[in-house]
């Protein structure tokens, strides 16, 4: 809540420990406290980080993001995607072959250094990390004759933690692609049709499309899968099953 900029006297309305039996029983709640819908959502997020930490959830979870805030998330710990941040010189537009020198020099130091990273992933060393922390200092921090990718280097420095996490942390992944494909079928049908006129035809949307990303990872036909349910045959498993047969064969 002090993340997200709430104000003191509204937190002060969740300083007694309470727990909840149910959604219905907490939206009463905030009901109840008359908080207008943005103190609701922060109020709320933090009711679930809450949730997750008592029910066993370390605090040395990773969360893997593209630098956006609501994935910045207190009590964990945050990692950033290295192809999201490369992007931010990528996309930049040199006006003068002396720019579009710096910027392909720039990014073959970066993906030089990338892979270095994927090397120390699969044997880190102490030596290794300290040489790799040196060289990400001299990448972000150098100054080149274009002053917008000086710019840009100086933002991606400025995550230099979230970035080199994986320095700590060598199990943790150095981008979240897998995660951007999961969720490109919702990408794909909102740019189509922008959104949905209710909550109903929301929650249709998700649940289709999350139905038939998780048949596509299992092996299953998606059409399949809906001519089986709504005939009723029931000849196909559970999907939470299928998950957890495929989890614990070796």
């Amino acid at each position: 809540m002090t993340q997200q900029r709430m104000p003191k006297a509204k937190q002060k309305l969740f300083a007694e420990d309470k727990s909840f039996a149910d959604k219905d029983s907490w939206k009463e709640h905030l009901h109840q406290l008359g908080l207008n819908n943005r103190c609701r959502r922060i109020a709320t997020e933090g009711a679930l980080i809450a949730t997750i930490l008592k029910r066993g959830v370390f605090t040395d979870l990773v969360i893997m993001s593209d630098d956006a805030g609501q994935f910045s998330v207190t009590s964990f710990l945050n990692a950033l995607c290295w192809i999201h941040a490369e992007r931010n010189i990528n996309k930049i537009i040199p006006y003068t072959d002396n720019n579009r020198q710096a910027q392909e020099l720039v990014r073959d130091q970066i993906w030089c250094f990338y892979q270095d990273l994927k090397d120390y992933k699969l044997t880190p060393t102490h030596t290794a990390k300290e040489a790799l922390l040196h060289r990400f200092d001299e990448i972000f921090t150098q100054k080149t004759c274009f002053q917008t990718l000086n710019s840009a280097l100086g933002r991606i420095y400025a995550n230099k933690k979230e970035l080199l996490l994986v320095l700590d942390r060598p199990e943790i992944p150095l981008h979240n692609n897998l995660s951007e494909n999961d969720i490109r079928d919702y990408v794909k049908k909102r740019k189509i049709s922008a959104t949905t006129r209710s909550d109903t035809g929301r929650k249709a949307r998700d649940s289709l499309l999350s139905l038939k990303k998780t048949c596509q990872k299992l092996g299953i036909s998606f059409r399949l899968y809906l001519f089986d349910r709504i005939s009723g045959l029931n000849n196909i498993p559970p999907l939470d099953q299928v998950l957890r047969a495929n989890a614990q064969s070796p």
